[in-house]
């Protein structure tokens, strides 16, 4: 069976890729993702309980990209305070297994 990481548009880093291949539901991560608004950016740390892993095909609005699907890969987990999250991964991502 396909990986939901096999089909995304941007391959992930293969570190990334490798550590969330063998992710089980329940173990705990760290999350560091660059967020950007504007011309800013800043780093955001997140810690919560692995759900799964999934892909978006997203259309696309603009002429950023000649193809019409762009297939994002997400990360679905729970932080601490039990909110469910998912976010999409990209290039700036890291993520740490944690201990427990």
């Amino acid at each position: 069976m396909n990986s939901p990481l096999s089909c995304t548009s941007r391959p992930l880093r293969p570190e990334v890729a490798a550590l969330l291949e063998a992710l089980k539901p329940g173990q705990r991560i760290q999350i560091t993702h660059l967020v950007r608004v504007g011309l800013k950016s800043w780093p955001v740390t997140v810690v919560g309980t692995f759900r799964h892993v999934d892909a978006l095909a997203t259309g696309l609005a603009t002429d950023r990209d000649p193809r019409d699907d762009i297939i994002v890969p997400l990360l679905h987990f729970t932080k601490d305070n039990k909110e469910m999250s998912t976010i999409a991964l990209d290039e700036h991502t890291r993520i740490e297994l944690l201990p427990g």
